[in-house]
């Protein structure tokens, strides 16, 4: 067993977090990151209205007793999104830890800290994390530039990315999260040397028995490599690391032509489209879908109990037999 700052605040078995992601945080896959000794997050926006938030948050309850969370993202959006009942229903849910994503969780915090909720934001920046520290969140999750999703548009990777928050973020005593490119015992172990406190892991959960998607969305991760991604909407400063296909390098290609918009890419880039093409029908070729440069590392789809347990195992090994055989200790008299 690892434990580290992270375990000891937020009460979770093993270092390892299954951030929010949109269309698969639900219910059958938090409440298995649950019952394996991790956190995962459903996703509130991923529920049409509150109240489905709410009957979600029931039935992860009824197949897990233990920790898990929720991930409100808060992005600008073309219809207004009622973040305030959504708040609402994660509180009055006695939900105890909150992902918060995108723009400032200021707003949110007096709500949820005066409930007792425990705040985890995602950065993409050093700048960015500072700020949410000063502004009173429990713990960072910073995401470099390997991740899927948004990598923000610093493009400084995890390497660099962690041990400079860890020196940004060492007067805050908060938890850091290292998220991006991560799916291993051993990349958890790099996350932790370079001044994390725990690993979160995204696309090595779509690989799992009990993430609610078509079988061929998880070979296709298995069969991927780390170079089967591309940053797209980077000409519209919204830059994003999808999978490779046919979609997303044409919405690549259409995007450098002088005087592209969004709107030119925007029915190739439905997240409607993503979601019921590719994910649910498993047409690979039918839209956007997200995933990280961590398909290089991942050789299998397996239950997330065994994930879980071969990560932490990986891990122990790493730093018991590899690592500290590296250790030479001068000898006696020398």
């Amino acid at each position: 067993m690892i434990r580290t700052k992270f375990t000891e605040t937020f009460g979770i078995e093993h270092p390892i977090l299954c951030g929010g992601m949109t269309g698969l945080g639900t219910a059958p896959l938090i409440a298995a990151v649950a019952n394996a000794g991790a956190l995962g997050f459903l996703t509130a926006l991923t529920q049409p209205t509150p109240e489905a938030l709410a009957a979600e948050i029931r039935r992860t309850r009824d197949l897990t007793d233990r920790p898990f969370g929720v991930n409100l993202t808060i992005l600008p959006t073309i219809n207004p999104v009622p973040y305030d009942e959504y708040r609402a229903a994660i509180i009055e849910s006695g939900v105890t830890v909150v992902e918060t994503a995108g723009s400032s969780p200021e707003p949110h915090l007096p709500d949820f800290h005066g409930a007792g909720v425990r705040v985890i934001h995602k950065a993409t920046s050093v700048r960015h994390a500072v700020s949410a520290a000063t502004k009173g969140v429990d713990a960072i999750s910073i995401d470099g530039f390997e991740c899927a999703g948004h990598p923000g548009e610093d493009d400084v990777p995890g390497l660099v990315l962690i041990p400079a928050a860890a020196r940004a973020l060492a007067g805050f005593d908060i938890p850091l999260i290292a998220s991006g490119g991560i799916a291993t015992g051993e990349g958890l172990v790099a996350a932790l040397a370079l001044g994390a406190d725990a690993a979160n892991m995204g696309t090595r959960f779509v690989a799992s028995a009990e993430a609610p998607v078509h079988e061929n969305v998880k070979q296709q991760i298995v069969r991927n490599t780390e170079l089967d991604t591309l940053i797209v909407f980077r000409e519209f400063h919204n830059s994003a690391r999808v999978a490779r296909n046919s979609i997303s390098e044409e919405i690549a290609q259409i995007s450098r032509r002088a005087g592209a918009t969004f709107a030119d890419v925007a029915h190739l880039a439905s997240g409607a489209r993503g979601r019921e093409n590719v994910l649910r029908d498993g047409d690979m070729e039918g839209g956007l879908w997200w995933a990280s440069q961590a398909q290089g590392v991942i050789h299998d789809v397996d239950t997330v109990q065994n994930i879980v347990d071969r990560i932490v195992d990986d891990a122990g090994r790493t730093i018991a037999a590899r690592l500290s055989g590296m250790l030479v200790r001068d000898p006696v008299g020398a």
